[in-house]
């Protein structure tokens, strides 16, 4: 399957760039940086082009993680390539930072994976694999009625070109 979107988590030490969206889908959720692959772009270019475009920080290299796919009730309606970037620790960026696309604030990964925490995205559950697993998974959502129904980390074994 062909995916139109893309998403990096940008790293710094224990926190995250994090983006609280002003505009739907996820309106008023923090999610990592991203958006639609443009025509005749590899996802690793689309991804840098975003960062670029959502951030000002230019990146020159990505990891890449995986996919992330979703199933809605009973359809599979899409996914986006998953990436991961790190920047050093003493990295200046100050945040927060109102952009078109939101609200961008470093925040820390104890805080993005809190159970209580209920304006996230749903990384709570692939997030931390992403970060601490060096394979490329397929991680996927089963949505019913607007709810994760289910969720798998399936192993990527064919190559993607990104």
């Amino acid at each position: 399957m062909e995916y139109k979107y893309t998403i990096c988590f940008i790293k710094k030490g224990e926190q995250i760039l994090m983006l609280n969206r002003i505009k739907s889908p996820w309106m008023g959720i923090w999610n990592g940086v991203g958006g639609k692959i443009e025509k005749g772009e590899e996802p690793k270019e689309s991804v840098l082009r975003e960062i670029m475009e959502e951030t000002g920080i230019p990146l020159s290299d990505v990891e890449y993680k995986g996919v992330v796919t979703w199933i809605v009730d009973g359809s599979i309606t899409g996914g986006m390539h998953a990436f991961l970037a790190e920047v050093p620790k003493d990295f200046e960026y100050h945040t927060p930072i109102s952009t078109d696309e939101g609200i961008l604030d470093w925040k820390k990964i104890s805080w993005i994976l809190h159970p209580d925490n209920l304006g996230m995205a749903n990384l709570k559950y692939f997030l931390l694999k992403m970060l601490e697993d060096s394979n490329t998974y397929n991680h996927k959502f089963v949505y019913e009625n607007g709810n994760v129904a289910d969720y798998s980390a399936e192993p990527m074994e064919e190559f993607v070109n990104v």
